[in-house]
């Protein structure tokens, strides 16, 4: 998985799918619910979510070979073996092919296509995501919300995010529901790769296949713990970044302003790397024990529940594996080579 997938708003912003993390930073309410009465307002709005759909899908067609790569990484398909090099200190050590030289290996055995295997349902999840973000808005319109103002005392400003990342995450969890069945097809076509299989060959022989062998559950393998990363990664992303620009920088310095508009792009790297195990065992549990190698020893275990997969990842030391595509150290020591 999909998941990359996937900083908040001003920090990563593919939006919906398997990826999708948004922190709440949107306008005011007053000049949406203006320009919304205004003449030809929801023409421009429906034209407006359109090119969001539009955008949505662009950036999960550029990124996914990104993705596919990351998610062979995940569940641990290593088909070249590991390099020599240095670290820093200039000790000899292993190195895993990065993504450039593992995405050459995909092309040399499928071809350039072979790239975007599981694409369409990935599309599909993404779009899906998108438009159920924009109907929750339109429910819920955020012309109703509060938001934060430098004139509010800090007991208003704190109840204002408490507000703001509530909304924010009702609609991520329900666009996470809605698009998370096209994710599980969109990773399970992605596998296929390791065992050369073709069971899942399409969006509707897929559907039909997951019905069959596991019932209407085999579509939301995997979801509780994306949605447990998502609602962490929203919570402690929009209160710390609130603290940090309550408490620690001062009004009187001069850049005051500028330095709390990047607060939540460097939360957000920094968040998202302590909530990606969420990430790497919702993936694992999409494809685990679904009849693809994949999912089938050596690469794992049957896991009986994504706390089973977390545990047996904790004790394996690999709960961060496939975090980082460049500079992949290999799990054994390098000290056996001979120093030049």
């Amino acid at each position: 998985m999909a998941a990359a997938e996937p900083l908040p708003s001003a920090a990563r912003a593919p939006p919906g799918g398997a990826a999708g993390r948004t922190v709440v930073a949107g306008p005011g309410g007053a000049a949406g619910a203006a320009e919304a009465a205004a003449p030809g307002g929801a023409a421009r709005a429906e034209g407006a979510e359109g090119l969001f759909v539009v955008l949505g899908a662009g950036l999960a067609a550029a990124s996914h070979p990104l993705l596919y790569v990351k998610l062979l990484v995940q569940v641990g398909h290593e088909p070249l073996p590991p390099t020599v090099g240095r670290n820093v200190l200039g000790r000899k050590v292993l190195y895993l092919p990065g993504f450039f030289t593992y995405a050459r290996h995909i092309m040399e055995v499928d071809g350039k296509r072979g790239l975007f295997r599981g694409l369409t349902p990935r599309l599909i999840s993404s779009t899906l995501s998108t438009i159920t973000r924009g109907s929750v808005k339109k429910t819920f319109p955020l012309e109703d919300m509060e938001h934060v103002s430098n004139k509010d005392d800090v007991k208003t400003s704190l109840r204002k995010v408490v507000k703001e990342t509530s909304h924010e995450m009702m609609m991520q969890c329900m666009s996470r529901v809605v698009s998370h069945p096209l994710h599980v097809i969109s990773m399970r076509c992605m596998v296929q790769f390791i065992g050369r299989e073709v069971k899942y060959s399409g969006v509707f022989s897929a559907i039909g296949r997951i019905l069959k062998e596991e019932g209407i559950l085999g579509f939301f393998v995997g979801l509780v713990p994306h949605i447990l990363g998502d609602v962490i990664f929203l919570w402690c992303c929009n209160l710390l970044a609130h603290f940090i620009n309550t408490y620690a920088v001062d009004d009187n310095f001069s850049q005051a302003s500028v330095i709390r508009s990047y607060t939540k792009f460097v939360m957000g790297i920094a968040v998202s790397m302590l909530t990606y195990p969420f990430l790497l065992v919702g993936d694992l549990m999409a494809v685990n024990n679904c009849g693809l190698r994949a999912g089938l020893p050596p690469y794992a275990p049957a896991f009986a529940s994504w706390i089973h997969c977390w545990r047996y990842l904790s004790a394996q030391g690999q709960l961060f594996r496939g975090s980082s595509l460049l500079f992949r150290r290999a799990p054994m020591p390098a000290s056996c080579f001979p120093i030049d």
